[in-house]
């Protein structure tokens, strides 16, 4: 499925051609039809020649309509720029011209209407005007086709070469993510809410959950139209209707995204490769205010440039894009920015989650080239700046398919320019291969300088390590294991150490160790406080499992602790219970010790309290 978009001057035929190609008359507004004029877009279809069915976007040509032509202009696979034989050339059609080869519509047919209003010199002059505009744009090679949609004269012709020119346009992609834009909303009676726009990117089929972005709303598809057909999957390309469930008219507005859930993050920040338009009378500059369009949605913003301080007419740079409300955008979408002025400028978004760049920065500009360039570059790109990222988020990223990011990280994986790991939970991550290098050695200097602060410590804890290494928690494990597969760390139990790291006490702390260790064995049950070693003392002896801590400053020693858990189970299996007071008799201490001791057991799920008794669990 195709489609086809007109675009033109205000009162150049443009919807009276439509209507004589598909018996459609694409004005539905009241206003539109009573002032002969389009406001909004129009909808139609037609079955070509040769059996291809196409959908037809009807675009206003008046200048104080140009916003609405963009809502449907952004996914049109063909363009038929319409131009009136008695009229030629008008400012709306250098517009609508200018904003089709920003957009990188390269098919296209240059329609020349009203024929019948001229003779055969009048004819040739609206021509020849019309191939010098086009000159040097994207649609520099389109045929021109001579019609009059009032006697019918040029009409086959102008089927034929659409039918021609659809032979040598690609179809939509599916990549498997879904996105309606959406240039229409309305309630249909007995339905209740549909909404309408151009299916790009994946499928869509009838009662699957979706969520509508940039707002996060859930819905569900209750229904689907193709061309007034009802239809179960509708296929990317296809200008659909879908009547949507759980969901209100009123809560819906053109710009809005229909996808499937949890996938693609609205946005305030893009970077994006942007051109000037060919006439612009003054250049783009520096945090300029401007108007951006991409998809059906329109948002202000600023634009800040990377790489220059102006843009001038048909030059380009790398920029910024600052919006003060948030866009559901990805790689690769194309866009349009408008001043007071008109049409400015547009290109295509490069980043939709990028941090924000100082400008005139070499590396900056080299990562932004990169991106743009083959995929192989762009994923490369995408992981020097990501970290450790999965499959699913670099496909995001890089506009692929998972199944064309994970041949082209197989092949990076393989040239040894990026580094798989083994994520906790089953997925793979990966991670450029200068990124990692960079990272292990992020890790070494960490334990380095953790190990000299703590040297009694037998390592770091992991998720201090992860907060320091800032990186995301189930991410942690799989890093974890391939630095430890490296050499770079080893990992026991809930410490993490570098390989060559012991703990090597001095000798007045071994001296204190062992008086401490004395003084515990000499009085087993009533053993004195900790406060004579310091707290990373403290620590080895309980890590080496010498001492165990029941209680605030309460440490036994080992072997006593391990005597007085086997008295106190034995008394329990004979006795049925035991209180805290035959606990202290049992052992001959004090009941500070008796009760820490319990306690202890019960939070160890040894023992369980009932009442003033403990009995076993």
């Amino acid at each position: 499925m195709y489609v086809l978009g007109t675009a033109g001057h205000i009162d150049h035929g443009k919807s009276v051609l439509v209507r004589a190609l598909t018996g459609i008359d694409p004005d539905r507004l009241p206003e539109e039809k009573s002032r002969g004029m389009t406001i909004d877009l129009g909808f139609a279809w037609l079955r070509l020649p040769s059996g291809k069915e196409v959908s037809i976007v009807d675009v206003p040509g008046h200048e104080r309509f140009v916003r609405n032509m963009l809502a449907g202009v952004g996914g049109i696979d063909l363009a038929l720029l319409v131009v009136a034989a008695d009229e030629g050339v008008m400012p709306q059609t250098r517009e609508h011209l200018g904003i089709l080869d920003l957009l990188n519509v390269k098919n296209g047919i240059v329609v020349i209407t009203k024929k019948d209003l001229v003779d055969e010199e009048g004819l040739g002059l609206a021509t020849m005007e019309t191939e010098d505009v086009i000159r040097g744009t994207a649609l520099a090679e389109a045929p021109i086709v001579c019609v009059s949609a009032v006697t019918g004269e040029g009409l086959t012709e102008l089927l034929a070469a659409v039918d021609g020119m659809l032979e040598v346009t690609q179809q939509r992609r599916n990549i498997g993510r879904p996105r309606l834009p959406v240039d229409r909303v309305f309630t249909a009676k007995g339905f209740g809410t549909v909404v309408t726009g151009t299916l790009i990117d994946g499928e869509l089929r009838v009662g699957e959950q979706v969520e509508v972005l940039p707002r996060g709303l859930e819905a569900h598809v209750r229904g689907i139209e193709v061309h007034k057909v009802r239809t179960e999957l509708a296929l990317p390309g296809n200008r659909v209707a879908v009547n949507m469930g759980n969901i209100r008219t009123g809560e819906l507005e053109r710009g809005m995204v229909i996808t499937r859930p949890r996938w693609l993050k609205p946005t305030r920040l893009l970077d994006v490769k942007v051109r000037a338009v060919s006439d612009l009378t003054s250049p783009i500059t520096h945090n300029m205010s401007v108007a951006f369009y991409t998809g059906a949605s329109e948002t202000a913003g600023k634009i800040r440039l990377l790489d220059r301080e102006k843009i001038e007419a048909g030059e380009g740079g790398w920029a910024q894009v600052g919006l003060t409300s948030a866009v559901a955008a990805a790689k690769g979408d194309l866009f349009v920015i408008r001043s007071s002025r008109g049409t400015v400028g547009g290109g295509e978004i490069v980043d939709v989650h990028p941090r924000r760049h100082r400008r005139f920065q070499a590396a900056v500009i080299e990562g932004l080239k990169a991106r743009e360039g083959s995929s192989e570059e762009a994923v490369l790109a995408v992981l020097e700046t990501g970290g450790t990222m999965d499959l699913r988020e670099v496909a995001l990223q890089c506009d692929l398919s998972e199944g064309d990011a994970a041949k082209v990280l197989q092949e990076l994986v393989e040239g040894g320019r990026a580094v798989l790991i083994c994520g906790s939970d089953g997925r793979q991550l990966f991670c450029s291969r200068g990124r990692w290098k960079h990272l292990a050695e992020e890790a070494r200097r960490l334990l380095q300088d953790y190990h000299a602060t703590f040297p009694l410590r037998r390592g770091m804890p992991p998720e201090e390590f992860r907060s320091r290494l800032k990186t995301r928690p189930q991410h942690l494990e799989g890093i974890v294991g391939r630095l430890a597969e490296d050499g770079v760390l080893v990992a026991e139990g809930a410490a993490l150490r570098l390989s060559a790291h012991s703990v090597k006490l001095s000798p007045s702390q071994q001296s204190a160790a062992d008086a401490f260790l004395r003084t515990l064995a000499e009085s087993p049950y009533c053993p004195p406080g900790d406060s004579s070693l310091g707290p990373d003392l403290l620590s080895l002896l309980l890590e080496q499992k010498k001492v165990v801590k029941v209680g605030e400053g309460i440490v036994f020693s080992a072997s006593a602790y391990e005597e007085m858990v086997t008295r106190v189970t034995q008394h329990i299996g004979s006795q049925g219970t035991i209180t805290v007071a035959e606990v202290r008799d049992l052992f001959q201490t004090s009941r500070k010790y008796a009760k820490a001791l319990m306690e202890h057991l019960d939070a160890e799920k040894i023992t369980l309290r009932v009442g003033d008794e403990r009995v076993l669990r």
